[in-house]
């Protein structure tokens, strides 16, 4: 884990670490639904907001935003350690997994479009909807209701030779869980390998250790606002074939171009401040001199962070009894599962999960609630349950905030 001095630095560059602006003081564990944002973020929105030139003309503003939207997209490279491609910046992740996965499905040759029941509705939906649109079936691979996730093993069962467009979720933001991106990636390409690879990597991201080498995917999405940075665009990175493919463009504007209108230059500049942070932190906990190898650095060290904090918050720490020795507490995914990547999910059996959230509000602690709708329904439905309790974490949050939790939560479980 972080030691106390370097988790007060890194606390120090994130807004409302401690601190609700509408409630007062609160632990912030909701991280799955929009992370802490960095100081640095709202500074460089603030910067940009105010400049009222275009990128563009022939002027010593425009070509200033010029060389920082050229440097944004080389720190996404970086940050995604991906060769080459394109790198796009849309409207959110949402937007821009609907608009690759369409594409792949419009330009693949005929063939099957392979998905997971794991998936968040943002790739599932897509891929519903492209493959009735260009007359393709649309094949779920069934994922493990007591895992929380789904495996190569899984895919490689489904995967066929004439299967077109795979999309792949890397963490579910219900479960917690972070499924094998190289080893999916690899069945599927044993058997299908000119297949259109999409990954939804929105809920991963802030947890660092994206590799596209490693991946070998087509598409890679991520939301920058779950990964330190503001809400207002998303991030995307394409292979070459895949941005080759006919897509929504200007008729006579640059080829290649998958931008659509003109994104504000502050989207491309937070998203460097991000990056910033990230070899900030590697420098910290490691040596390297290399930025990729900081970024890889930062990325492990969050890992094991985080980690600690979620095995304290499901095993207990000190004299505090964790989620799993509860009475009635069931975790989603189970106790001990070495896929977690920062969030426990669970429920407690005669108490409500709206009740839980409701008390942990109101001792101070902000959690959510997760319905059986239609973000949460593929993972509660199949366990029986109608909603659970979401605790997401984050490499800033540190033990003191986990046992104040479980020390709430046990005053509700006594």
């Amino acid at each position: 884990m972080f030691d106390d001095t370097l988790l007060s630095a890194i606390r120090a560059r994130f807004v409302h670490v401690e601190e609700c602006p509408f409630t007062g003081p609160r632990i912030f564990f909701e991280n799955a639904g929009g992370a802490l944002t960095l100081k640095s973020v709202v500074e460089t929105s603030a910067r940009f907001a105010a400049i009222p030139d275009n990128q563009g003309r022939d002027n010593p503003a425009s070509q200033a935003l010029v060389k920082v939207i050229d440097r944004s997209r080389s720190d996404v490279r970086r940050f995604f350690n991906a060769d080459g491609g394109t790198v796009v910046f849309g409207e959110s992740g949402t937007e821009l997994l609907f608009r690759l996965i369409k594409d792949a499905c419009l330009g693949a040759p005929e063939g099957v479009v392979l998905g997971s029941t794991v998936e968040h509705p943002a790739s599932r939906s897509a891929a519903a909807r492209w493959a009735a649109q260009s007359g393709r079936r649309h094949v779920l691979v069934a994922h493990d209701d007591a895992k929380g996730s789904v495996t190569a093993e899984a895919y490689a069962a489904e995967v066929a030779p004439d299967t077109a467009v795979v999309t792949i979720l890397h963490t579910s933001p219900v479960t917690g869980m972070s499924m094998d991106l190289p080893a999916i990636v690899a069945a599927v390409r044993a058997v299908a390998p000119d297949a259109y690879i999409i990954a939804d990597g929105i809920q991963h991201a802030c947890h660092g250790g994206i590799d596209l080498t490693a991946a070998g995917v087509d598409g890679y999405v991520i939301s920058p606002y779950k990964v330190f940075s503001r809400h207002g665009y998303g991030v995307a990175w394409l292979s070459d074939r895949l941005a080759a493919l006919a897509h929504d463009t200007l008729i006579g504007g640059p080829e290649g171009n998958w931008e659509l209108g003109t994104r504000d230059t502050g989207a491309y500049a937070t998203f460097s401040d991000v990056i910033d942070y990230f070899d900030w932190l590697g420098a910290q906990v490691s040596d390297a001199s290399d930025p990729r190898a900081r970024i890889v650095a930062a990325g492990e060290a969050i890992h094991e962070h985080e980690t600690a904090l979620t095995q304290a918050m499901v095993h207990g720490t000190g004299n505090l009894a964790g989620l799993a020795t509860l009475p009635g507490v069931q975790i989603v995914g189970g106790a001990d599962n070495p896929a977690r990547e920062g969030l426990v999910s669970f429920w407690a059996e005669g108490l409500p999960s709206a009740k839980i959230v409701e008390q942990l509000n109101a001792a101070g602690v902000r959690t959510h609630l997760r319905k059986a709708d239609h973000y949460s329904g593929n993972i509660l439905a199949p366990l029986g349950q109608d909603a659970c309790v979401r605790v997401s974490l984050a490499h800033y949050n540190s033990m003191g905030e986990v046992r104040r939790f479980l020390t709430a939560m046990q005053e509700m479980l006594p």
